[in-house]
């Protein structure tokens, strides 16, 4: 066996144990999502100009659980007629944004609609009201990070099963066929949305940053280095800060995903590094399937998206 195959081998093995069992996940998330169908969505439509003569273009703006406004671009194929659509529902990397428009032509292309939002606080155009009870690190997960019911992963998590709620709400969208997809933090977001919301029929998980979190807050080099620098600062609140995180892993949340799931993992990535893929990955009981890019860092590529394109078309079409 040469070391590329051992390798995938131990990663196929690898086990993360739960850091939080079923019935207290389901519980925690019973009650939070009970909470935020009471708070109003308010979502706003408003057309802007198009670059493609044959997409329609709008911002879409709806309240986040604690009310602050989600800025997203609702894009739509025209040139097909009028009739309900299956949507690409995504989510930015860490420290990004929904970007332009003419980021989603592939999508478009195939006749999809697609729902494209900011991450709360950073770089787009969606700014933050979940007040700093306390200390944190630089950056933003670190936020309240003590408090399950009051950090920034909670309030993370909600808005992106709003965002779904809006999708399937939209005239355009069949809300039968949603597809959650992002990378990195958007991965890990995907992930959530299919854990969390009952209008996600496709999760697309590529290189995905909130799985088994302990591993990645000891080894990571990405976000959750800022929880690494608050327990720095603080070693004795590391068990407190792990039972926040706990709600919010992916290894944890597994149970609840059903939808059928494509992931991607990258061997070289110190970020979202394999061990917490696969820990994820391993413990989905739906029907998933993965790809191994043994000599990529953070990032996938062509080949991958192809694959990626191909699996939506095929799910869309059952």
């Amino acid at each position: 066996m040469n070391a590329i195959a051992k390798r995938k081998s131990e990663l196929q093995r690898y086990e993360a144990p739960v850091s939080l069992d079923a019935e207290t996940v389901d519980a925690f998330w019973s009650a939070k999502l009970a909470e935020s169908r009471e708070v109003p969505l308010q979502a706003v439509r408003v057309q802007e100009h198009s670059l493609f003569p044959t997409v329609r273009v709008d911002k879409l703006i709806y309240a986040g659980h604690d009310g602050t406004p989600i800025h997203g671009w609702f894009l739509v194929p025209t040139h097909a007629g009028e009739f309900k659509r299956p949507c690409i529902l995504t989510f930015p990397g860490y420290t990004g944004d929904k970007g332009l428009p003419e980021r989603y032509a592939q999508w478009l292309m195939l006749g999809y609609a697609v729902l494209a939002i900011d991450a709360r606080g950073q770089t787009g155009e969606t700014g933050n009201l979940l007040p700093d009870l306390s200390g944190a690190a630089p950056g933003w997960v670190s936020t309240n990070i003590m408090d399950k019911d009051r950090c920034y992963y909670l309030e993370l998590a909600l808005d992106v099963v709003r965002a779904a709620e809006i999708a399937a709400q939209q005239p355009e969208v069949d809300a039968n066929r949603i597809a959650s997809m992002g990378s990195s933090q958007g991965g890990g977001m995907a992930l959530l949305a299919g854990a969390l919301s009952p209008h996600i029929s496709a999760v697309v998980a590529n290189i995905p940053n909130m799985c088994h979190m302990d591993f990645g807050v000891l080894n990571s080099t990405g976000s959750l280095t800022e929880i690494a620098r608050y327990v720095k600062r603080y070693p004795d609140k590391l068990e407190d800060v792990l039972a926040t995180l706990a709600h919010f892993d992916i290894v944890n949340l597994a149970h609840r995903i059903t939808a059928p799931v494509l992931m991607a993992v990258s061997w070289k990535d110190t970020v979202c590094m394999p061990e917490t893929v696969y820990g994820a990955y391993n413990r989905l009981s739906c029907s998933k399937r993965i790809y191994d890019y043994p000599f990529n860092g953070h990032e996938t590529g062509e080949e991958h998206q192809r694959k990626v394109m191909l699996f939506v078309q095929e799910i869309f079409a059952e």
